[in-house]
Parts: C-alpha cells; structure tokens; sequence
C-alpha cells in the first residue's frame, strides 16, 4: 500500500515541476538565435558553447557568457601571434636614395 502512495506522491510531484517550469520567469528558455559558422574552429567552438546557455537558469549564464569571452579572446590573441611575412622596414637601406 505504501509503494501506491508513494508512486501516485511522486507522480504528482514531477507533473507540479512540469507545469512549474513553464510558469517560472526564471525557467531556461531557449533564445533560438540561429549562429552561423565563421571558418575559424576556435571562434566556432566559443560561439558553439553560448548555446549551453539556453538550458540554464539565468544564474548559469555568466560562467557560459566568461568562457566563451576566454575563448574568443584566445582566438584573438593566436592571430597576433602566428608568423606572417616581416615587416616592411622604416628606414630606407644606405645608399638607396
């Protein structure tokens, strides 16, 4: 009798979280912002990750919103980093006049 009770308890329960959730302001709600591609894996990779953000509470967001930051910035930072062709000089050679 009590495992009755208790499945029709908890039954109740899950359909009060159900239709809680679709009353609840602060329940995740997918922004459905469509992202498109870039080309570059770790601009994607970062803009991939702000959809994690859909399923989480408002709370959840700055830690998903601060590392995909960290990861554009980091794409960033590489551009300044890779070898490219020198330079061209300032000062004219001597004698080149």
């Amino acid at each position: 009798m009590n495992d009755s009770v208790s499945e029709a308890t908890a039954g109740e329960e899950t359909a009060d979280a159900v239709v809680g959730a679709e009353d609840d302001p602060a329940a995740p709600a997918p922004l459905n912002v469509a992202r498109t591609a870039t080309g570059h894996p770790d601009v994607d990779a970062a803009l991939d990750r702000l959809a994690d953000a859909d399923h989480l509470a408002t709370d959840g967001h700055v830690e998903v919103y601060e590392e995909a930051h960290r990861g554009l910035r980091d794409a960033l930072t590489a551009l300044d980093t890779r070898p490219g062709p020198p330079a061209p000089s300032r000062h004219p050679s001597p004698g080149a006049e």
